[in-house]
């Protein structure tokens, strides 16, 4: 299994690939600044809610390494200035508050222990972002391990926009766990319908499997119903940016309507997601925040307008109720309902997964 890295910590500053122009071009770009960072994640050069996650951890520990601050007082009162700038990019994803506050405490706990020493506050920064990158190489294994146990032996399964390496900087977790299935010997075609408005589906998960030489069809958005009733498909699995303490769970819009035609269909449907994704805080999916992107997203394709100067809805994400989830795939193991239960077991379980601190 050899995966395609969306982001990398290099001593010239952040180095990420340009997923906005995929799959027609391959190219990396170079961010020194973490006002930089956090545009590349509010204009989607990364995406996905783990690899946002990790482009957090890293825009921190940029924004620490490169301040101008002359003593630790000065950055301490820069080093909020630096989060909030990378909190509001984007809403949904929880990932990327979850990395912001463990960055968070670190801070404070290297701060308070470095003897006032800026090059220690530094290195630190820079290693803790170092090994958020890490552990997501190891959690996404372990999703992976424990999803294929879940997939057929043979035929098809279906996914959703992109859920793979590129939006975790990992395997992946849903494509993560094809990946494995695969890789123990299953033999597995992957549906991938096309993800309008942005075509996550189309131009990254088809290239992500197509590079991996994993057998996949793409479909439009439109034919998930027709295929589902009409061909054999033996499992949906999906990815999540949010889940809520019940199992609700928010992905990238066209999810809902995917899991309620598996459900008419009788076609177990999965979700495969860290357990940084799930925010125990809130009850229920009514409380993820759904954000809204730009019309022209819907009303052009590449520059070009596709419509009319007319009104537009364009919600990135939907929630799609815990009732139609068959298990929830995490690295600690895999919940049932109900997920009330089952979710805060297993997020207050011992971590099931360990990276060693980089050099």
């Amino acid at each position: 299994m050899h995966t395609t890295q969306p982001i990398e910590w290099t001593p010239q500053g952040v180095r990420m690939l340009d997923q906005r122009r995929l799959p027609g071009e391959v190219v990396y770009l170079l961010f020194t600044d973490y006002r930089e960072v956090a545009a590349s994640i509010k204009d989607m050069v990364i995406r996905g809610a783990p690899a946002i996650g990790v482009a957090a951890a890293m825009g921190v520990a940029i924004g620490v390494q490169r301040s101008a601050a002359k003593s630790l007082d000065a950055l301490k009162k820069e080093f909020p200035l630096i989060c909030d700038t990378l909190a509001k990019t984007r809403p949904t994803a929880v990932d990327l508050f979850w990395a912001l506050e463990r960055m968070k405490q670190r801070f404070a706990a290297v701060a308070a222990d470095s003897g006032g020493s800026l090059d220690r506050v530094r290195a630190a920064m820079v290693a803790e972002a170092k090994l958020v990158h890490l552990e997501k190489h190891a959690i996404d294994e372990a999703i992976g391990r424990f999803g294929a146990e879940l997939m057929p032996q043979e035929g098809r399964v279906m996914t959703q926009c992109n859920a793979g390496a590129l939006a975790t900087a990992g395997l992946g977790t849903a494509l993560g766990v094809i990946r494995v299935a695969v890789a123990q010997g299953r033999k597995l075609t992957v549906l991938v319908p096309e993800t309008r408005p942005y075509l996550q589906g189309a131009r990254l998960t088809a290239w992500e499997l197509q590079q991996d030489g994993i057998p996949l069809t793409l479909i439009t958005d439109n034919m998930v119903g027709h295929i589902l009733k009409t061909q054999q498909v033996g499992a949906i699995v999906v990815g999540a940016d949010r889940i809520a303490a019940n199992g609700d769970a928010a992905n990238k819009i066209g999810t809902y309507q995917i899991a309620v035609l598996a459900r008419e269909h009788n076609v177990p449907f999965y979700v495969a997601a860290p357990i940084s994704t799930l925010d125990l805080s809130i009850a229920s999916g009514e409380q993820i925040p759904i954000e809204e992107r730009a019309a022209e997203e819907v009303t052009h394709i590449r520059g070009v307008r596709i419509a009319p100067d007319v009104a537009v809805a364009n919600p990135a994400f939907d929630v799609t109720p815990a009732k139609f989830i068959a298990a929830i795939i995490t690295e600690r193991g895999v919940a049932r309902a109900p997920y009330t239960d089952s979710l805060r077991a297993l997020a207050n379980a011992p971590a099931s997964v360990t990276a060693s601190p980089p050099l």
